[in-house]
């Protein structure tokens, strides 16, 4: 699995909000659930613009929803 160097806490978010499904996530900001499911899984960087959209839907801050992380690695 690739490392994009962004982890996220969509899931916890969406079940902190009624248990929102990842298609209506998907349906408030303007992507496919296909979408929303390559983000929580880190397989997809999702653009500012998406990001900031995302963290609206759940009424905070993008940094509560996702955080950028270094590896020692690289």
């Amino acid at each position: 699995m690739a490392d994009h160097g962004i982890s996220n806490s969509i899931k916890k978010h969406r079940f902190n909000n009624g248990e929102m499904t990842q298609k209506a996530l998907a349906e408030k900001v303007g992507v496919t659930r296909q979408t929303i499911v390559a983000i929580e899984n880190a397989k997809y960087s999702p653009t500012l613009e998406l990001a900031f959209k995302i963290a609206a839907v759940f009424n905070t801050n993008i940094e509560a929803v996702f955080e950028h992380t270094t590896s020692s690695d690289s």
